[in-house]
């Protein structure tokens, strides 16, 4: 971690207990957080403590920077696991920084910031979503249009491979297609997914009707 010693930014030496909330969701960080040594979660935090854990950040690294230099709101909440050290820049002198940069340096780390917040949203957005809504927006959105109108899911890959994409298990999967069966909003007919009902699909998925 030489290039901390030529970081133009003056940062400060933080000590944090476990528990200690570093980041909050819908809000846009003041500061700039380097994690030095320690782990901190981040995901979703609740009265119960943090559920939905979206990545475990172990150090040293960046803690949502990204959000700080698009002025962003975080997207998850960062929780200490275990006792950590970071370091704590102004947000105003990160960014202050980050315009001195080539142009070209500024617009791929921005890229790649964006790429990130786009991920872990779409992974938020699963995993706060009960079994049967990730289920139908799948098959929705991997539904192939066959003749007369209608759309069909050809099972191109195991069951297990499909569960571990939606975060259930392959034994939830089987229970929640066999729901959606009986419910008539899909058919089967070998590996094929026939999608009889989109619209109630649709609706079980809270997605808005095509």
């Amino acid at each position: 971690m030489a290039w901390l010693d030529s970081f133009p930014a003056h940062g400060t030496l933080v000590q944090v207990a476990p528990g200690q909330v570093l980041l909050r969701r819908d809000a846009v960080p003041r500061e700039a957080l380097y994690l030095k040594k320690g782990r901190v979660a981040a995901g979703l935090l609740e009265a119960s403590g943090l559920r939905n854990l979206l990545v475990d950040n172990i150090g040293p690294c960046w803690l949502d920077v990204g959000s700080v230099l698009g002025r962003q709101a975080c997207v998850a909440d960062y929780v200490a696991d275990d006792a950590s050290e970071l370091i704590s820049f102004p947000a105003d002198a990160v960014r202050r920084w980050f315009a001195t940069l080539p142009e070209a340096a500024r617009a791929l780390l921005l890229d790649m910031a964006s790429v990130h917040r786009k991920q872990a949203e779409a992974m938020l957005g699963l995993m706060v979503m009960d079994a049967e809504a990730r289920c139908a927006q799948w098959l929705l959105q991997h539904a192939e249009p066959l003749d007369h109108g209608q759309v069909a899911v050809p099972m191109r890959e195991r069951k297990r491979a499909i569960a571990a994409r939606l975060g259930i298990a392959p034994e939830t999967l089987s229970r929640v297609l066999r729901h959606l069966r009986e419910l008539g909003f899909i058919s089967q007919t070998g590996s094929v997914m026939h999608l009889t009902d989109p619209g109630g699909l649709q609706r079980l998925a809270g997605m808005p009707a095509s």
